[in-house]
């Protein structure tokens, strides 16, 4: 039991570290990291959620510390993705997830790719009143409760791809994941029972450490190999999904 433990603070460090610092991948990298070590898909999924409860809070105030969050991002970002992450608990519960995941991993490729190519082009920046914020954020809570992970992903890649400044949507993606991850966090709860998630607490301590480096390097990295980082973690997660 000990070294399960350590075993998922090992993971749930590692995985904050990027999110925090690319505003994505807690999610695809804890379930996959947990579904190697043997833990059951849905178990998996679960702690996952459960413990990105407390990783999300602390990032998302770490990064409102450092002024990475647009504001009216997240008044436009957080409903939706709260919408999206119901109706996506109540969809897991109906169907099977594994079979979406194939068109969002190509999906995700896709987005991974425009980004890669973005990096090397002039910025084009847009306001917030871009029309697309609210149905990303919807889809985001959608694919993020069915697959285990994906909020940060189809959130972050989305609204970097259409020109949004780098920096902010990581911080205010990451602030909005809290209320997102709440209500399919819950979902959970009632479903499983938390005896069947306390393998969480260990993914709660390494996020919750790890959380202020995120931010902090967020703010140090130049945007280009940000932006080359972001493709990569996408395109490779992605890839391995379909494969």
């Amino acid at each position: 039991m000990t070294s399960e433990i350590f075993f998922f603070i090992a993971v749930g460090f590692c995985a904050q570290i990027v999110d925090g610092a690319l505003g994505m991948a807690f999610g695809v990298l804890s379930t996959t990291s947990l579904l190697a070590f043997g833990v059951p898909a849905a178990n998996a999924s679960a702690m996952t959620h459960v413990a990105e409860m407390f990783t999300t809070a602390a990032s998302g105030l770490s990064h409102a510390y450092h002024r990475n969050v647009d504001w009216r991002l997240v008044a436009r970002l957080a409903p939706a993705g709260m919408i999206g992450g119901a109706i996506g608990a109540y969809l897991l519960a109906n169907i099977d997830g594994k079979t979406i995941e194939p068109y969002v991993s190509a999906y995700l490729i896709a987005i991974g790719l425009l980004i890669l190519y973005k990096a090397f082009r002039p910025p084009v920046p847009r306001e917030v009143r871009d029309w697309a914020v609210p149905p990303v954020g919807l889809c985001g809570g959608v694919l993020d409760a069915i697959g285990g992970g994906g909020w940060g992903p189809i959130v972050t890649s989305t609204l970097i791809g259409r020109g949004h400044d780098l920096k902010r949507v990581i911080g205010s993606t990451n602030f909005t994941e809290f209320a997102v991850t709440l209500t399919i966090s819950l979902t959970f709860v009632a479903t499983l029972g938390w005896s069947q998630l306390n393998s969480a607490i260990g993914l709660i301590i390494g996020g919750v450490v790890a959380a202020p480096l995120g931010a902090i390097l967020v703010n140090r990295l130049p945007v280009r190999p940000l932006m080359v980082a972001v493709s990569m973690v996408i395109i490779a997660t992605s890839a391995i999904r379909i494969l």
